[in-house]
């Protein structure tokens, strides 16, 4: 299960926490633009100042990559068969409050880093889709909530009385859909 406070949640209950590269360094960002939109255009101060917020920008994309393979090469080393949920991410990215969130915990290039590790390693990745209900289903007793809030961290089922981490539900109910999935198009 991908998320924006945690990475990944894995259905064995490994969590990868999400190093928020950009928000973390913002404020670094904010000044250099700044700094930059004061200078002169075409002056040799303004390209200074140019190329030290490119670098910054450049080191930011590093330290986000480099956490990504780290992550991805982990879960391709550990696992063959690895289902993923299918994101929307291009949609998901128009939703103004959660854009830079989800732009700097690159789901797509998550996806796409793992997908490629894991099968040139031989192993299976089966992608659940979006609609599936992976958060509000029971990963116990597989009865369907209604409803689910985001600010409900855990999740309490009404019929068998199962509390658990909401990510975790989650990650188990997309293996246990994508062990479904692969069974049917071996």
């Amino acid at each position: 299960d991908l998320g924006i406070n945690r990475l990944a949640t894995l259905s064995d209950g490994s969590v990868f926490e999400n190093q928020k590269p950009l928000r973390s360094l913002l404020g670094k960002v904010k000044r250099l633009n700044r700094n930059l939109s004061r200078k002169q255009k075409g002056s040799k101060n303004r390209e200074k100042a140019r190329l030290k917020l490119a670098r910054l920008h450049y080191r930011i994309a590093c330290i986000r990559e480099d956490d990504l393979h780290k992550v991805t090469t982990w879960i391709a080393d550990t696992y063959g068969l690895v289902g993923l949920e299918s994101l929307h991410v291009k949609g998901m990215m128009k939703n103004h409050a959660l854009a830079q969130a989800l732009g700097d915990a690159a789901f797509g290039t998550f996806s796409r880093f793992l997908a490629t590790k894991v099968r040139a390693r031989g192993g299976k990745v089966q992608a659940v889709g979006r609609f599936y209900p992976s958060s509000k289903t029971c990963s116990n007793c597989r009865q369907r909530r209604d409803t689910l809030s985001l600010n409900e961290r855990v999740y309490r089922c009404p019929t068998c009385g199962v509390e658990m981490d909401r990510d975790l539900n989650a990650a188990i109910n997309i293996l246990n859909e994508a062990v479904r999935l692969s069974a049917l198009h071996v």
